[in-house]
């Protein structure tokens, strides 16, 4: 590899340390997504950033475009590729860093009238991984002039990108827990309002489960919230 200019790497670093501040953080993965192209962008000096997110829930999976720090919100709704179609699926499937020149030039490309619209000459897609395993997706960087990435720019923002994945990844089980943690502390809340309705109007715990659950629909407000409101009920009397 060629010798890091030390102001380049030091941009680099600190844009590292941003993805990373945000692992710890109580961000959400949609601030996630937006921290991270806008960090790379800053830092690499490229036009634009753009993270595709791998969807394994789909049958097969698919690879979707989340953010990017300057395209329209109209290009970003409901952007979707296979993971034989375009530079993002290539990447995808042969997790393997890919340039081009001229993305106008280039066949696989398939956002020609994108490109030609925003000024996209050249481009760096690699993909995010955790640990070299766990594909995330793909990240791609576009220049609005001809630049050959070198071997320095396309290992740093493959850290980058590797990094974003542990921010993403982390993310998500976080998300899931606190998902987990508050449909226990629901489940708890419930179990309790429904020993006050038993011993209250003599119910059934099946009886006093459905109550609340009639309640909920009919009020539109969670079974949380009811159950909520018959503990603090039983706390006034």
């Amino acid at each position: 590899m060629e010798r890091v200019d030390i102001t380049t790497y030091d941009k680099y670093i600190k844009g590292l340390m941003d993805i990373s501040r945000a692992i710890t953080s109580d961000l959400y993965i949609e601030d996630i997504l937006k921290l991270i192209v806008l960090v790379t962008a800053r830092v690499t000096g490229v036009e634009i950033c753009s993270l595709w997110l791998l969807d394994e829930e789909a049958n097969p999976p698919v690879l979707k475009l989340k953010a990017s720090q300057t395209i329209e919100p109209e290009y970003l709704k409901d952007r979707i590729l296979g993971m034989n179609e375009g530079i993002v699926g290539y990447v995808a499937t042969t997790r393997r860093p890919m340039i081009i020149a001229d993305v106008l030039q280039e066949p696989l490309f398939k956002e020609k009238k994108m490109a030609e619209k925003l000024g996209l000459v050249s481009m760096l897609s690699v993909p995010m991984q955790v640990r070299g395993e766990k594909l995330i997706g793909v990240f791609n960087c576009f220049t609005a002039d001809s630049h050959p990435f070198s071997e320095t720019e396309v290992y740093l923002i493959q850290t980058i990108a590797n990094q974003a994945a542990v921010a993403i990844l982390n993310t998500e089980l976080l998300v899931q827990t606190r998902v987990i943690q508050e449909e226990l502390e629901t489940r708890k809340l419930v179990e309790r309002a429904k020993e006050i309705l038993m011993k209250r109007r003599n119910k059934t715990g099946e009886e006093a489960y459905r109550w609340i659950q009639k309640r909920s629909m009919s009020t539109r407000v969670s079974m949380r919230q009811i159950a909520e409101a018959i503990l603090i009920s039983e706390e006034l009397e």
